[in-house]
């Protein structure tokens, strides 16, 4: 029997909603990877990219595979076994940059905050100044939106004190790129990779990833797949044979790179924070508490606190059944405490907004929450 799956409105960590243009595009007539049509997508895509990185990097490709995949290959390309990696840690996907360095080899070192605040620029500053056993360290990682926690991460001291100390910076946007401003070239940041399905609204499947020149030759290429000059081979100007590309999802990465530029960074960021901050207003104004405080909380993930006595996987549940909303629960130290509402991308819209707010309210009041009733939509209404 087959399964037709429902229709869902996706307010997780992702995901996204995907927009009309994008699941048109993986509509398309299939090509071949090497269809001289085909490469001229690839070029597009690539010119396209650099254009939301705001870069000038020569070296710009979607790494077939999750943002995980990119995590691998810009780790892969940016430290050498043996050399030191300080990874500026506060959450799950930080933990998991950790893990990679330290299987490829990495002398990895922790510069460690709690989870729900943003790593202090002058920890880095004092690590890297006398770094554990008097090693140095060849690159600085940082997570831009930690997925887990919903924290912006302010990058531009990072990227400052990381270059004082002659190491690079590599940047994980995973959850960040278009939807939070990131001009990677005026940051100072050298290496940076996200994910297909998050701020960009395609499928998941694609790992967007640039480099600065200055980074180039410097990795020790582990594996064959993830070597970025070995995929650069195909998505550089000799489109020389690397692998076969998943064309569909191709396409669809173009399309969402398409919509970006014509939506405008200032504007599409601009659309992220005014609809989250709505949302703020309505969670508080329903008396739910948030994780992070304010200055560090992102545009695009939300976490919020779940009350004492309410089940959660329950509430999630009922959303997703009788509403047909996703959100997400916690990871790792978070599981059942916090609620995870992701607004990025296509899902980033005051509708979306104001009917989770809605269902929300009435999912807790069945679970006997007591709370304000239609409070939380007229706050949020009121900054939209």
């Amino acid at each position: 029997m087959s399964t037709t799956p429902s229709e869902r409105i996706l307010l997780g960590p992702g995901p996204s909603l995907l927009p009309p243009e994008v699941t048109e595009a993986l509509a398309q007539p299939m090509l071949g990877h090497m269809d001289p049509d085909m490469l001229r997508i690839v070029d597009e895509t690539v010119g396209l990219m650099r254009s939301v990185f705001q870069t000038e990097n020569e070296l710009a490709l979607p790494v077939s595979g999750t943002g995980t995949a990119g995590m691998e290959a810009a780790l892969l390309h940016m430290v050498k076994p043996g050399e030191g990696l300080a990874v500026c840690t506060a959450g799950f996907f930080a933990d998991r940059i950790v893990e990679i360095a330290t299987r490829i080899g990495a002398e990895v070192i922790r510069v460690e905050g709690p989870w729900g605040r943003a790593v202090s620029a002058a920890d880095l500053e004092r690590t890297l100044a006398s770094p554990p056993g008097g090693r140095g360290i060849a690159c600085v990682a940082a997570v831009h939106v930690e997925t887990s926690t919903g924290v912006l991460q302010p990058l531009t001291d990072l990227a400052r004190v990381a270059h004082n100390h002659g190491a690079t910076f590599l940047v994980d946007a995973v959850a960040s790129l278009a939807g939070a401003d990131l001009p990677m070239d005026a940051w100072g940041i050298d290496a940076c990779y996200s994910g297909s399905q998050k701020c960009l609204s395609a499928p998941p499947g694609m790992a967007p990833l640039t480099v600065h020149a200055r980074t180039r030759g410097r990795g020790t290429p582990a594996a064959f797949y993830l070597d970025l000059e070995g995929l650069w081979k195909y998505w550089g100007p000799t489109h020389a044979y690397h692998h076969t590309v998943p064309v569909q999802q191709v396409y669809a990465m173009r399309a969402a790179l398409r919509l970006v530029v014509e939506e405008g960074m200032e504007a599409r960021v601009a659309r992220h924070w005014r609809n989250t901050r709505a949302l703020w207003a309505g969670l508080q104004a329903m008396g739910l508490g948030l994780l992070a405080d304010e200055p560090d909380r992102s545009p695009t993930i939300t976490t919020v606190v779940i009350p004492d006595g309410v089940d959660d996987a329950r509430v999630r549940t009922r959303l997703l059944r009788e509403y047909g909303i996703e959100i997400a629960g916690g990871l790792g130290p978070l599981r059942g405490k916090v609620w995870r509402i992701g607004l990025m991308g296509h899902s980033s819209q005051p509708r979306w907004v104001l009917l989770l707010l809605s269902a929300l309210e009435a999912v807790l009041s069945a679970e006997g929450v007591r709370l304000p009733k239609g409070a939380a939509s007229i706050q949020a209404a009121a900054l939209l």
